[in-house]
């Protein structure tokens, strides 16, 4: 892992773009010792730069907590293949007549899942070798069918929030039976983009023992600030 630029913020973060391979990534961290660890995954080819993500990473660094992203195959500046591209067309022009979209998502998304989880688990890694950052882990971020696999195969990682605002091919709706990790699941209720009847099938599917729910009335992007501060309070319960 190298790191390529800082930054000095507010509350004592800094923020630094490393890269780890050819895999591009940020890490913001707190001033203290030794800081549990979160991971923070986007989708839909949103760069890590993504203004909601960079807002919420700050905001929990600034709590106590050490935060990294990547930017996976195919998202921010990274390249698509060609059959990526070819979905994503196909996916517009779907959208744009009305017709069934769940098959072409099935074709890119999870293929994009099954890149990426060795990727995040190699971020893993080389973070967890990092003085000053400690286990367990958390996992927090919109991109939950990614979620759902790690939290599956990586031990490591204690707790997680998913935003319900994604699609969520099938492998990760069956294995959402396996993930048993304390949960926090945020939906809004009126979310253009994602039935409200599958997020509700999806977290009922899920094996956590404690899983949490919160609706709240709006569409996609949304979701009401103070969640980021129920957010936090949840990672303090099983991270800290």
């Amino acid at each position: 892992m190298q790191f390529t630029s800082e930054q000095h913020l507010d509350d004592g973060v800094l923020e630094r773009e490393f890269t780890l391979g050819e895999i591009p990534g940020t890490l913001w961290t707190p001033g203290i010792t030794r800081a549990p660890l979160v991971l923070m995954a986007h989708n839909n080819g949103l760069p890590k730069a993504d203004p909601r993500l960079v807002a919420r990473a700050r905001y929990t660094a600034a709590r106590g907590y050490a935060v990294a992203t990547i930017d996976a195959a195919g998202c921010g500046d990274r390249p698509r293949s060609a059959a990526d591209e070819q979905a994503r067309a196909d996916l517009r022009r779907a959208m744009q007549a009305g017709e069934p979209v769940d098959e072409i998502f099935e074709s890119f998304i999870g293929p994009m899942v099954e890149k990426a989880v060795p990727e995040w688990q190699m971020t893993l890694d080389a973070l967890l070798k990092m003085p000053g950052i400690a286990g367990p882990v958390g996992y927090s971020g919109g991109w939950t069918a990614l979620g759902i696999r790690l939290a599956v195969v990586e031990p490591r990682i204690a707790a997680a929030g998913f935003f319900a605002g994604g699609f969520v091919p099938r492998a990760q709706r069956e294995e959402a039976r396996q993930v048993t990790i304390p949960l926090l699941f945020l939906l809004q209720w009126d979310d253009e983009g994602n039935p409200r009847q599958r997020a509700l099938d999806l977290f009922d599917a899920f094996g956590s023992k404690e899983k949490t729910l919160h609706a709240n009335l709006g569409g996609h992007t949304g979701t009401p600030w103070f969640e980021l501060e129920d957010g936090c309070r949840f990672l303090d319960r099983h991270l800290k």
